[in-house]
């Protein structure tokens, strides 16, 4: 890839980027430097990365170095198990986006990365497998049971409207 391509996928893909990872973690300040972390690992490998794969390599990264994080901040903080059921919303609320982003919130990392990438961002199951180092099958699992367990947090929908 040359130095032009590099500026073109900048352009290109900085703003899905960004908002795919932002959307995992909510913290701008951090979603920012996972962006720059992103881009500088493509700039160390830009002679070996091809522009047409480009926008695949840059999600890769920003998954990886998004999981790295959180994984390092969960190292540092404890967390207690949550029993979902006493934090389902089963009573007259109206904010359904809010309790959507709270529900999404609760999913494991990996059902989370996988669940907003097909529903958010659009992305098919093969793509999905390619950035998340995991299979169709797999992808597919993962998606089923993100679903699941939102569906049985949010509850009925017409108990909320």
């Amino acid at each position: 890839m040359t130095v032009d391509e590099f500026n073109q996928a900048v352009n290109l893909y900085s703003d899905g980027v960004y908002r795919f990872v932002l959307k995992n973690i909510k913290d701008e300040d951090k979603a920012k430097d996972i962006i720059q972390d992103t881009y500088e690992k493509l700039w160390k490998k830009h002679a070996e990365v091809n522009f047409q794969k480009v926008k695949s390599y840059l999600f890769s990264a920003a998954y990886h170095t998004l999981i790295d994080l959180t994984r390092r901040e969960k190292k540092q903080a404890q967390w207690d198990e949550v029993d979902f059921k006493n934090h389902s919303h089963s009573d007259g609320y109206s904010d359904l986006n809010e309790i959507l982003h709270r529900a999404v919130e609760r999913l494991p990392e990996t059902q989370r990365m996988v669940v907003m990438m097909r529903d958010y961002e659009g992305y098919s199951y093969k793509e999905i497998g390619e950035i998340c180092g995991l299979n169709e099958a797999q992808v597919k699992v993962y998606i089923f049971r993100a679903r699941k367990f939102l569906k049985e947090y949010i509850g009925k929908i017409e108990i909320l409207v």
